[in-house]
């Protein structure tokens, strides 16, 4: 019997950056010619984000806005160092990196082998071809610890319970992980001490009607209109996909952390918001069920209401959710931070661990 760990984190790109460029998805939506002029112009905003925005454009507020999601990401990896994992399971989206035209799964376990990694050679985000927060030079490596075997234990678990997933023993289209995974590692490890443990991807096509057709990033107003691809898996499912990898991971001989990977509502999908500021208050709802321990209402939540609100990565934290619910694991600390200007809400969730039991069978 193994022992199981959760917890989830913010891979937000923007932060691997500089101050200075940490409201630049902002910027590139005030300068969308289609949004209204009168609903770009500051004195339209709530005060709050009047008050972030300032008068340097949200460069004052970015040292603020690090150091509260630093406050969260610094708690889960004392949290991780403390449960001492032999394996990290992320989930994450990929956006347009890996997966293409020719195969669009909506979950694939990546069975991947250590690998060392360059992330600043080869970045499809927003902070591509800028300078990183550590100064560290476009071709550093970083090494990726893989467990190929442990990946593919998981995906026979799945496939004995009728869950079909894909998987992948290389990468397809992309060098590496896409940055849901290597951010995930790059911010765990935000202060440069390492990090030892092998991390197994679980890819979960977030962005389902936009994946191809918007290739997984943002556009202009104007071209809403784009012909869709089909929906993402449901949250049901999701939540489904985590309580069957709880499974696996409690009759596990291993040592294992869960980890939902991926900020909340993103700006640049929030059409109500002429995409100017996450939903804020959508957010807060999905955030009052987790700190109130009502994880299985999770589950009702349907995709319409996550695609109007531009949650579509939450889905990530949907498969963590039905794993801490399977688990009976409760929550043991959260943190919701708030922003108008920097695209997304953040939110840092740590559980208390499942510690196997041999003869009652689980017990925290």
């Amino acid at each position: 019997m193994g022992d199981v760990f959760g917890f989830g984190i913010s891979h937000y790109p923007p932060f691997s950056g500089r101050d200075e460029n940490m409201a630049g998805i902002l910027g590139y939506t005030l300068g969308d010619p289609d949004i209204p002029a009168g609903v770009k112009q500051p004195s339209a905003w709530p005060e709050a984000m009047r008050r972030e925005w300032g008068e340097d454009a949200g460069r004052s507020a970015a040292a603020r806005h690090r150091a509260e999601m630093l406050r969260g990401l610094r708690k889960a990896r004392q949290a991780l160092d403390a449960f001492a994992p032999d394996v990290v399971i992320v989930w994450g989206d990929d956006q347009y990196e890996n997966f293409h035209e020719d195969v669009i799964p909506a979950f694939c376990v990546m069975a991947y082998d250590t690998q060392d990694l360059h992330p600043w050679r080869k970045m499809s985000t927003s902070i591509a071809g800028k300078p990183n927060y550590w100064d560290e030079p476009k071709d550093a490596t970083r090494t990726v610890y893989g467990d190929p075997e442990t990946a593919k234990a998981l995906v026979a678990g799945l496939l004995e319970q009728d869950f079909d997933v894909a998987y992948a023993y290389k990468p397809l289209h992309f060098d590496g992980i896409p940055h849901a995974f290597l951010n995930a590692v790059l911010y765990l490890d935000f202060d440069r001490t390492g990090f030892p443990y092998p991390v197994i991807p679980i890819q979960v096509n977030c962005y389902g009607r936009r994946v191809i057709s918007y290739r997984g990033s943002f556009s202009r107003f104007a071209e809403s209109g784009r012909p869709l691809d089909p929906p993402s898996p449901s949250p049901r499912r999701c939540f489904d996909l985590g309580r069957a990898i709880a499974r696996v991971c409690a009759r596990s001989e291993k040592r294992i952390a869960l980890c939902a990977s991926s900020s909340w509502s993103h700006a640049f999908m929030v059409d109500k918001t002429w995409r100017l500021t996450p939903d804020i208050a959508g957010d807060r709802a999905l955030y009052d069920l987790l700190a109130r321990g009502e994880l299985a209402a999770w589950r009702d939540v349907p995709l319409s209401r996550i695609e109007e609100s531009g949650q579509q990565e939450v889905l990530n934290w949907f498969c963590l959710m039905g794993a801490m619910h399977e688990l009976g694991c409760r929550l043991a600390w959260s943190d919701f931070v708030e922003t108008h200007i920097f695209n997304s809400d953040k939110v840092t969730a740590i559980f208390e661990p499942w510690i196997a039991s041999p003869a009652a069978g689980a017990a925290r």
